[in-house]
């Protein structure tokens, strides 16, 4: 590897990836919504990759009975005393969390009114929660988890069509813990924080139907199992809507999301002595269409200070998608990367780091990635072709080999895509 050309800047950007994480920690954030304690009993439940954190956080702050069950990714799970932490898989589901789920129903079904139900949701739930609707088979909801996945469907219009697949999602936990009061604890990791669409909202009423999943099913033409088609289609799937009796004693309370770590990012940018710049944190689209808009901004920055003056730093976050046609290692914020990379095309002064928050892009235990003015340069020197990398959807595969993925280990939270540009201008030249 050739020595890079300029100041690295990957310490600093890294420090605004850590300091969004860090913001995010259940450990921060969750003891300041805790509900009031019961006169009944009080169980806990959740899913999603931040449900244990988000567990021990709460056992460390409730000194009254506790007990319940939690389902987190692998790798993902903490020590905790009263609540039970279970493991499985993501972002495919699998037995282990069938399992879960089928434990996670059984517990709520005999509650009372004086009882306090506590649900720890965050992002990553809607795999991990996996209870098939009717006539419908885990091995079904594996391959249309894999078929969305792959599709290029929105965050949101990939859970509508789970919501109604689900004999959990969709409001149909909540239903089932009536009459017990329901105080939904969730950390967003979705645009626009949308509590339907994080998990695939298990707790909150959805006023989307049957009809609109079949409709995204067909936009993005993804082939469906019979029994699945055959569920949308008859509307036997229909989820819990709007003023149903049984979440009239829910309450839903968002503790965290993505506009909160990108502030924390952004005074870390000012302690450096840059000015931050919050883009938006609901940025969606193909990720390699989003990573050339991040180009084109930065490049009008850098020579010819506008929007904004150089130094500067453009922070992001929301969710992009991919749409897989490739046989790489994908990854949607490599992806964005990557095609951001290609488009500045070298231009001095301009640095990036692109990341998921839970510490996992696409598949891969990896963040994201940094990239920098000689980024192509020394992937060239390498043999490997950017472009042909980005067209075989191979984000990791290419920064990987440059030596700049950024790898954290499980992070026990989740507030998405993190995007960070540098631009320090024309006097960096």
């Amino acid at each position: 590897m050739s020595a890079p050309t300029e100041a690295d800047r990957r310490p600093l950007l890294r420090a605004l990836f850590d300091a969004a994480v860090a913001a995010a920690q259940p450990a921060l954030c969750l003891p300041a919504h805790l509900p009031e304690k019961p006169a009944g009993r009080t169980l806990v439940i959740g899913a999603g990759k931040a449900s244990a954190a988000m567990a021990r956080a709460l056992e460390q702050h409730w000194d009254g009975p506790l007990q319940g069950l939690v389902v987190t990714r692998y790798g993902y799970g903490v020590p905790c005393e009263r609540i039970e932490i279970v493991e499985a898989a993501h972002p495919v589901p699998d037995a282990a969390g069938l399992r879960a789920a089928e434990r996670i129903r059984a517990l709520v079904s005999d509650l009372r009114a004086d009882d306090l139900v506590i649900a720890l949701i965050s992002g990553g739930g809607s795999s991990l929660l996996v209870a098939p609707g009717p006539g419908l088979t885990l091995a079904d909801k594996q391959a249309v988890n894999t078929a969305l996945l792959e599709s290029g469907a929105t965050i949101s219009e990939m859970n509508c069509v789970r919501r109604h697949l689900s004999a959990l999602k969709g409001g149909r936990l909540a239903a089932a813990c009536h009459p017990a009061r329901l105080v939904s604890l969730l950390i967003s990791d979705v645009p626009g924080d949308n509590p339907i669409d994080i998990a695939s909202g298990p707790t909150v009423a959805d006023p989307t139907t049957c009809a609109d999943a079949l409709a995204i099913v067909q936009r993005y033409r993804i082939a469906l199992p019979p029994a699945v088609r055959a569920l949308l289609a008859s509307g036997a799937g229909e989820s819990v809507k709007p003023l149903d009796p049984r979440l009239a004693r829910s309450e839903t309370r968002i503790i965290t999301a993505p506009q909160i770590a990108l502030e924390a990012a952004a005074q870390v940018a000012r302690d450096a002595g840059i000015t931050p710049y919050i883009l938006g944190n609901s940025l969606e689209g193909e990720a390699r269409e989003v990573g050339k808009t991040l180009a084109g901004i930065a490049r009008q920055v850098a020579l010819h200070g506008q929007p904004f003056r150089p130094p500067c730093v453009l922070l992001s976050g929301g969710e992009t998608t991919v749409t897989l046609k490739g046989r790489g290692r994908g990854g949607r914020n490599v992806e964005c990367l990557l095609s951001l990379a290609i488009a500045l095309d070298g231009l001095p002064g301009v640095h990036a780091i692109a990341g998921d928050t839970d510490g996992v892009d696409g598949v891969e235990e990896i963040a994201g990635a940094c990239a920098a003015p000689d980024t192509l340069a020394r992937a060239w020197a390498l043999g490997l072709r950017p472009r042909a990398s980005l067209d075989d959807n191979d984000g990791h595969g290419f920064f990987q080999a440059l030596g700049d993925s950024v790898v954290t280990g499980p992070t026990l939270t989740n507030v998405n895509d993190f995007r960070a540009v540098l631009i320090e201008g024309p006097a960096a030249r």
